[in-house]
């Protein structure tokens, strides 16, 4: 099984960080952590090839902090980026969200960068990892205009399925299903008539665990596969083997 997104470079794991992974170790094959902007980039990847081979890493800017973002520190970030750009599996998360995000001048913003994540997408032929909270028909209809971003995952996935069924429509476009399954009847709709072959499974760790009370963590995920494989009527071993498949085949891992 892989988490193909989580942050346990945040500071929530500060104290147990080591044991974290370690758990992950014993349930998962891989783990994937995305960086939300230049210094989390950084970090990511110092944390990343201190576990080589079982964590890789991302690099992003989230999209609620890239509105605010200045000219230089957006230059700053994609310098970093393409320097290290055979160093990670995929851009991301990079994107728009429109939950957190009301105001049309700010989301114009998010809008702007987000392009320009995507032409070094398209540039470079790397994956992208998208957050697009609230406007997956809107992201959708952008990343079609590129043909040469060899992946396109849509992180935690919570749009439509009239969206999904698109999506759906592109053997190279995925949609990533959380730990949200195991308490969100919305996911749980969604994932019952979405294809395998294009479903990723992640925690978003620290977020989504199953209590809010909780912290979530990436050997967490299991969960999410049990949920998909009694929501599909199949055996874990079939969503696992699927799943993974594709992560490995996204991921070049």
């Amino acid at each position: 099984m892989i988490d193909t997104h989580c942050h346990i470079d945040f500071e929530d794991y500060d104290k147990d960080r080591d044991e974290v992974i370690n758990r992950a170790k014993n349930k998962l094959d891989v783990v994937i952590n995305s960086g939300i902007g230049y210094e989390s980039n950084q970090g990511v990847l110092e944390l990343c090839n201190q576990y080589e081979g079982f964590l890789y890493p991302s690099f992003g800017y989230h999209p609620v902090s890239s509105q605010n973002c200045s000219d230089e520190e957006l230059k700053q970030t994609h310098k970093h980026l393409i320097d290290n750009i055979n160093n990670i599996v995929a851009i991301g998360e990079v994107g728009m969200d429109y939950f957190y995000v009301k105001d049309k001048a700010l989301r114009e913003k998010q809008r702007e960068i987000f392009l320009t994540f995507i032409e070094i997408a398209n540039d470079y032929k790397v994956p992208l990892l998208m957050h697009v909270r609230d406007c997956e028909k809107k992201a959708l209809n952008i990343v079609l205009d590129y043909d040469d971003i060899p992946y396109v995952i849509f992180h935690c996935f919570s749009g439509s399925l009239k969206t999904a069924k698109r999506i759906m429509e592109h053997d190279n476009y995925y949609m990533s299903f959380s730990t949200m399954l195991c308490y969100s009847k919305a996911h749980q709709d969604l994932i019952r008539e979405i294809s395998l072959d294009n479903v990723l499974t992640e925690t978003d760790s620290p977020y989504l665990a199953i209590t809010k009370e909780t912290r979530n963590e990436p050997a967490n995920v299991v969960n999410a596969v049990k949920k998909i494989a009694e929501i599909q009527n199949t055996d874990i071993n079939t969503v696992d083997e699927i799943t993974t498949r594709n992560a490995c085949e996204v991921f070049k891992i």
